[in-house]
């Protein structure tokens, strides 16, 4: 199972309203917890591999905590729910322009396209485009220029009408 596989399952868990799954395969095993307290809904994942996984791997666990605290930010956004939330797609640094010498891709008050380039987030040296999936106006950037982002984290918010 890899990232993408994993994290597709977290964001499958936190949307589908269960408190608890676990899942366990050869050399794997993962335990999703969602909790409500309060307004904040928290996820959590652990991967376990066997004691001969190198330790690189054993890196895993210790990003668990970025993961609720990005979990308890999507809830906070709730009383603008005419919006729309483009979140990020993976995990990286978030960057506004294509470069320090071009000008930035949107602002608020933008218009927007399906399709339209809204920002570049640098994932291990790669600069990926991350593309609106929805048509409408920017009506708030949620990130800072040159800031780390985590997966699932809200980016924009987008009027649609």
């Amino acid at each position: 199972m890899d990232l993408k596989e994993i994290q597709n399952l977290i964001k499958f868990v936190a949307n589908s309203g269960v408190a608890e799954v676990k899942l366990e395969m050869d050399d794997v095993k993962i335990t999703i917890r969602t909790t409500l307290e309060g307004n904040v809904t928290e996820t959590t994942y652990v991967q376990q591999l066997p004691a001969q996984a190198q330790l690189p791997q054993a890196v895993a666990p210790q990003q668990a905590p970025a993961v609720v605290n990005v979990t308890s930010e999507v809830s906070a956004p709730a009383e603008d729910s005419k919006y729309i939330t483009i979140k990020s797609p993976i995990i990286g640094t978030f960057y506004r322009k294509p470069s320090p010498d071009k000008p930035v891709f949107t602002e608020v008050g933008s218009t927007i396209a399906k399709g339209d380039v809204l920002c570049v987030i640098e994932a291990m040296k790669l600069f990926n485009e991350i593309e609106s999936e929805v048509s409408g106006k920017i009506v708030k950037i949620l990130v800072d220029d040159m800031s780390p982002v985590e997966f699932d984290q809200p980016l924009f918010l987008v009027d649609p009408s």
